[in-house]
């Protein structure tokens, strides 16, 4: 099977943050930006969060106000300091550039159309692109507006609610041959409180089986990392359309390398056909 790009990657924004001093984890970031290369495509959370710790940091208190309208400026201030870190330890030779994207440009064909060769340009340019959802621009309110105006519509909506759901879609996008999402946990348990009870496999004959197994799994699945987040059986729920399309899907934890995810050297969830 021909895939356009080798690695869709996804980091989610509790793996970002450094938790004992509730600051960017510069560390995890460097480690990670130095193995993207062309080829890839990054897709990062955390623009809302590490706007919310510059605020404090510079301000000394929380920003008041309504919750959307607070959302959108500390993604606001966030964006340009997460974009800065990648460029910062990012290999130099390669071009850096920064995608944000809405529901919108995955349920309109010409304008999933040119993200798509966007994307791809990226690769033949030297370049890597970094994607985050437009928060600062998006709101909740209008986004299920138009969502609810494109369900009338059409049979399959793409609504990007967080970036586990709007990396999928990339894999689906450019045909991706690996999905890779970056959590604070090293993937899908059985019980959450166990970590012996790691899931290490989903998978099945064909396609349909591993729908189904993925299925199955999602029963295991409560609760979420913070406020505001999905969790894990939505994970599993976006990333079946990118295994329908033959990506192999890993759910592993932000504390391994991409080279050891990808080797299976480390401990991870990995979801395909046999």
């Amino acid at each position: 099977m021909k895939f356009d790009f080798e690695l869709v990657g996804k980091i989610g924004s509790m793996a970002l943050i450094n938790k004992e001093n509730n600051i960017l984890d510069y560390t995890l970031i460097a480690r990670f930006s130095s193995e993207l290369k062309p080829g890839y495509i990054w897709v990062t959370s955390g623009a809302a969060e590490t706007g919310r710790l510059d605020y404090i940091k510079r301000n000394g208190k929380e920003l008041e106000g309504e919750p959307e309208d607070v959302k959108t400026d500390y993604a606001a201030q966030g964006q340009s300091i997460l974009m800065s870190t990648y460029r910062e330890f990012i290999d130099s030779k390669y071009s850096l550039r920064q995608v944000l994207v809405e529901h919108q440009h995955f349920n309109d064909d010409k304008k999933r159309e040119h993200l798509k060769a966007l994307l791809l340009r990226c690769k033949e340019q030297n370049a890597i692109p970094i994607i985050n959802y437009n928060d600062a621009v998006s709101t909740e309110e209008s986004r299920k507006f138009e969502i609810q105006s494109l369900k009338k519509s059409s049979k399959k909506v793409v609504e990007c609610v967080d970036n586990d759901e709007t990396a999928s879609q990339i894999a689906c996008l450019v045909k991706a041959k690996t999905l890779l999402i970056l959590t604070s946990a090293e993937g899908i348990y059985k019980d959450a409180n166990n970590p012996d009870s790691l899931i290490k496999e989903i998978s099945g004959k064909d396609i349909y089986e591993v729908i189904d197994n993925v299925t199955a799994c999602e029963e295991y699945c409560n609760g979420a990392s913070r406020k505001g987040a999905n969790g894990a059986k939505a994970k599993l729920e976006y990333i079946k359309d990118a295994v329908k399309i033959g990506t192999q899907v890993i759910i592993a934890s932000s504390k391994y390398s991409i080279k050891d995810i990808l080797s299976g050297k480390a401990k991870a969830t990995r979801i395909g056909v046999k």
